[in-house]
């Protein structure tokens, strides 16, 4: 009976000495790193919601799962060439821009088309770019830059356009195997602590190659080694399916994004979209595809209808409805958002007053 009434004695006195140790320890940890430097995750210090930049198109915000690409997060978005890789990273640019925030592009392509990130709704004014020299340039400013804690998104454009200092100083034809893929390497373990201090969001744009000799599985690959793919929380696969013509003229791309790595929700969900040359992503037909697929509008042959009105004639008209129709698109927004489960980080339309400037 006296063995049985110390047992919860010993454990109680077990656990105290088990919580001392842990306390002395903790003690020692932040004496040797400073205050923060370890935390128990009930302190509120620690922010456990993932904060979220908008992308620029519903379809990609609800296949993340989170209504946007995570802050303090690496995203990479790659794809064939001309599949709309860049349009998506500059979307993302003018949606920080709209919430108030700092984005820098850096242009290692040097190809950066302003006009026509101008007509995405990107403040080019406002946007810092770097066109850098070498790939180690662009990485240290994108790690200077992330250091500030004032920015909120930076776009690297592209991977395979970080050329390593060495190749540059090196002639034309010189085997340099391994060189750009250590260089990722040893950046990524540098910046992907940064970025989550300062709560920032680094997409990194890259192309895809052809593997030689495979004759079983995908031979496609990407550029830069194998450390994006393990540091990045998400991963776009971005191919162009099929153009949109106008009569016998092409005026843009149908696009599917499949979303092949998400660390935080649900992955391989896929969204289909247009892209439209000079306008960028179409959020009106965006929006009317995703209205169909949840109810929302009504398609009864070829005519839409939404809140009880018909709308248009055929898809094209219906979009042109929603485009001069700010307030019924807003609407339409809010109740597929809420349709599907997801937070937004902002209203995806903007206002009509915005919509005329």
């Amino acid at each position: 009976m006296a063995s049985q009434n110390q047992s919860p004695d010993r454990a109680a006195a077990r656990d105290a000495q088990k919580r001392k140790a842990i306390d002395l320890a903790v003690s020692t940890i932040e004496k040797q790193f400073g205050k923060g430097a370890i935390l128990s995750m009930d302190d509120k210090s620690i922010d456990k919601e993932i904060g979220i930049i908008p992308s620029g198109s519903v379809s990609i915000d609800l296949a993340l799962g989170l209504g946007g690409y995570p802050r303090g997060r690496v995203v990479e978005i790659f794809g064939p060439e001309s599949s709309g890789k860049t349009t998506l990273a500059l979307h993302a640019v003018a949606e920080v821009q709209k919430l108030g925030g700092v984005a820098a592009f850096i242009d290692a392509e040097h190809a950066l088309d302003v006009n026509y990130a101008r007509r995405l709704g990107v403040k080019v004014d406002d946007l810092l770019v770097s066109q850098p020299d070498t790939g180690e340039q662009a990485l240290e400013i994108t790690d200077v830059l992330l250091r500030s804690g004032a920015i909120d998104l930076v776009v690297v454009d592209s991977v395979a356009a970080l050329v390593p200092k060495a190749e540059i100083e090196g002639e034309m034809g010189d085997q340099l195997p391994g060189l750009q893929a250590r260089l990722m390497s040893q950046a990524l373990r540098k910046l992907t602590g940064t970025v989550s201090k300062s709560n920032a969001t680094v997409i990194f744009i890259n192309q895809i190659r052809m593997k030689i000799g495979v004759m079983f599985g995908n031979p496609e690959t990407t550029t830069g080694g194998n450390a994006l793919k393990f540091y990045s929380s998400v991963r776009l696969d971005v191919r162009r399916i099929a153009a949109i013509k106008d009569a016998e003229e092409v005026v843009g791309n149908r696009t599917r994004v499949k979303v092949v790595k998400n660390k935080c929700a649900p992955p391989f969900r896929q969204a289909e979209f247009d892209i439209l040359y000079n306008e960028g992503i179409s959020t009106e037909g965006d929006l009317l595809d995703l209205g169909v697929e949840a109810g929302l509008v009504e398609k009864s042959g070829s005519w839409y209808s939404y809140d009880g009105e018909r709308i248009g004639q055929g898809r094209e008209q219906a979009r042109k409805f929603l485009k001069e129709n700010r307030d019924a698109l807003g609407r339409l927004a809010d109740a597929v958002y809420a349709a599907k489960g997801v937070k937004r980080a902002a209203p995806a339309v903007a206002p009509e007053t915005a919509a005329g400037e």
